[in-house]
């Protein structure tokens, strides 16, 4: 109850409320980073797998079904890339640590 007339005093308008909802902003716009450098992260590792199942594939005779085609690697690439995702930040090709 002190925080709260202390932040009445401070903001007669809003008091608490206003702290409150900026404090929401800010854990709103840390878990889209979050999100993001997740996102990276998976983008990163499996195009590591990617690269290096890529190096060890061994050369496949021809087959009439394309999913017997894939390495076990590109069939997990596969479907998890199956999923969409929809990420609405105008600087997603960057890294998120650039400065």
């Amino acid at each position: 109850m002190v925080y709260e007339a202390n932040a009445r005093v401070r903001d007669p308008v809003y008091g608490c409320v206003g702290a409150i909802s900026s404090l929401q902003q800010q854990v709103d716009g840390l878990q889209t980073q979050l999100a993001l450098a997740q996102a990276e992260v998976v983008h990163i590792r499996m195009r590591q797998v990617l690269t290096s199942s890529d190096q060890h594939k061994p050369v496949r005779a021809a087959s009439n079904s394309s999913s017997e085609n894939l390495s076990p690697s590109s069939r997990l690439a596969k479907s998890l890339f199956a999923m969409d995702m929809v990420v609405d930040q105008p600087n997603i090709g960057e890294s998120l640590w650039s400065c």
